[in-house]
């Protein structure tokens, strides 16, 4: 991997919110100047990949070459077992255009339900993250994260966002949402996947 000087400008391929505020969380310590693609007024390209990490590649790289900049972009979602790793890569799309993942948890719980998905072992799921690092001549890295856990009903928590409120994830009682953030931010999926960036990262700058 090419090597990222401490202090480099990096552009978050991402609208959501609640992911930029994530990821700025996680670059911050590292001495990297974060600047989402909203506040750059990119625009947000057609995620028509098959895969998380098809997906995030797409970001990152249109948002590497409108900007200029190295740019970082998340493809992350949720699978659950019991609907045959549904809603995957259409995660955000369950909320629909306003995004509203209040009924998204909804319709898999109903999906659950019918699929008479009650017991918790039956309700095992998990997030992905796929991290695609593009600079703007076109190279690109890809790195992928996961983390365990059951659904839960009703949501819990006001600290997460999206579907956080009914995710309990593995060796622990609580929900992403009812967690601190410092705490989620260092077992997510989104997590794992910048260990294995960082390590790639430190590889390079000792080269």
């Amino acid at each position: 991997m090419r090597k990222l000087e401490r202090g480099s400008r990096i552009v978050v391929a991402s609208h959501n919110p609640g992911k930029v505020r994530e990821i700025h969380a996680l670059l911050e310590p590292l001495g990297y100047a974060a600047v989402s693609a909203g506040e750059l007024g990119l625009p947000e390209p057609v995620e028509d990949g098959t895969t998380f990490a098809e997906n995030a590649l797409i970001k990152a790289q249109a948002a590497a070459e409108a900007s200029g900049l190295p740019a970082l972009a998340d493809d992350s979602g949720l699978c659950v077992d019991a609907l045959g790793g549904a809603p995957g890569i259409h995660t955000a799309r369950w909320g629909g255009p306003e995004k509203d993942f209040d009924m998204a948890m909804r319709k898999i719980e109903e999906k659950l339900q019918a699929a008479g998905a009650t017991d918790p072992e039956a309700r095992r799921g998990h997030f992905t993250c796929a991290l695609a690092l593009a600079w703007p001549d076109g190279e690109a890295e890809v790195f992928e994260g996961h983390v365990h856990g059951r659904l839960v009903w009703p949501p819990r928590g006001e600290k997460g966002f999206g579907y956080d409120p009914v995710f309990v994830p593995e060796r622990h009682d609580i929900t992403f949402a009812e967690m601190e953030p410092e705490k989620k931010h260092a077992m997510s999926h989104r997590a794992r996947a910048f260990e294995k960036l960082l390590a790639a990262l430190g590889r390079a700058s000792e080269e």
